[in-house]
């Protein structure tokens, strides 16, 4: 495995970072198959950074259709230890407005068509998501954010739909009844997977929009989320220009040992097969 790098997911905008050196892009292997995109190996204020586009250069991945386990793994595999994912979200909030960031710590899961575990049939397993987000690794992103002059909500919870639909009227007021301060269509799964292979996961949610809730604002439209999110991207790369250094070292956290003890399947029942894909997860 790799020296350890700092992993940044990148959403709807970031396909790519300006002031990242890069040094390679790697295709990486995996046993769920090939993750959305070349991982791209550079160095940030002196870090190295593996950066991966969840949907792919060109965004031509849908959310349901991203292949999550092999993003997580391939990063994992690289020597990945921290992800930061940055995402385009909708607004639950009054507060939370066009042109903010949020840092959500909870996640409620509405999807529906998507795997989001690396346990099988053959090797069953379950880890702790009381606390689905990395706190420690939250703390450190929220400083970098307003550090940058970005406007920060740090907490709340992020709702995450299969989409690639927006939510109807009743769905996004249903939400809000729920107390959600940010709704999106990924970042669930990946903290999900994040914490089965111990690396520590926290969002960078950059508010696009008001979902269609707002009734005196106009219903979430493709162009509209995409203007706000062209506008936050910069920012956003600053934030992380900010973040790098600031995340070196070793993790005092618990998300390194989150799965040391959750295989309950017994040894020998385990086939050769899935125990060698898994050893990098699971030992």
């Amino acid at each position: 495995m790799a020296e350890e790098l700092l992993g940044i997911l990148g959403g709807s905008g970031l396909y790519s970072m300006k002031e990242l050196k890069v040094i390679e892009k790697i295709f990486v292997e995996t046993p769920f198959g090939p993750p959305s995109d070349n991982v791209v190996i550079g160095e940030l204020s002196g870090v190295r950074l593996a950066f991966l586009p969840r949907h792919g250069v060109g965004h031509f991945i849908p959310p349901s259709e991203i292949n999550f386990r092999a993003n997580i793994f391939a990063m994992k595999k690289l020597g990945v230890e921290r992800i930061i994912s940055v995402s385009a979200v909708g607004s639950m909030k009054e507060e939370l407005q066009p042109g903010h960031f949020s840092i959500p710590h909870q996640f409620i899961d509405r999807t529906t068509r998507r795997i989001s575990t690396f346990f099988t049939t053959g090797m069953v397993g379950h880890v702790a998501l009381a606390n689905p987000v990395c706190l420690d690794t939250a703390g450190v992103l929220s400083a970098a954010a307003r550090k940058s002059n970005a406007v920060v909500h740090d907490g709340g919870t992020y709702i995450c739909i299969e989409g690639p639909q927006f939510s109807t009227r009743a769905e996004s007021n249903l939400y809000r009844e729920w107390g959600v301060s940010v709704i999106g269509m990924t970042n669930v799964t990946e903290a999900k997977l994040a914490r089965e292979a111990s690396i520590c996961y926290a969002t960078l949610a950059l508010v696009t929009d008001y979902d269609c809730w707002k009734e005196e604002e106009e219903p979430v439209t493709l162009e509209a989320v995409l203007e706000i999110m062209h506008n936050n991207v910069d920012l956003a790369q600053k934030v992380l220009k900010e973040l790098a250094p600031r995340l070196k070292g070793e993790r005092t956290c618990g998300c390194a040992t989150a799965a040391q003890d959750a295989v309950v399947t017994e040894s020998k029942k385990i086939p050769a097969r899935l125990r060698d894909e898994l050893s990098l997860l699971f030992g």
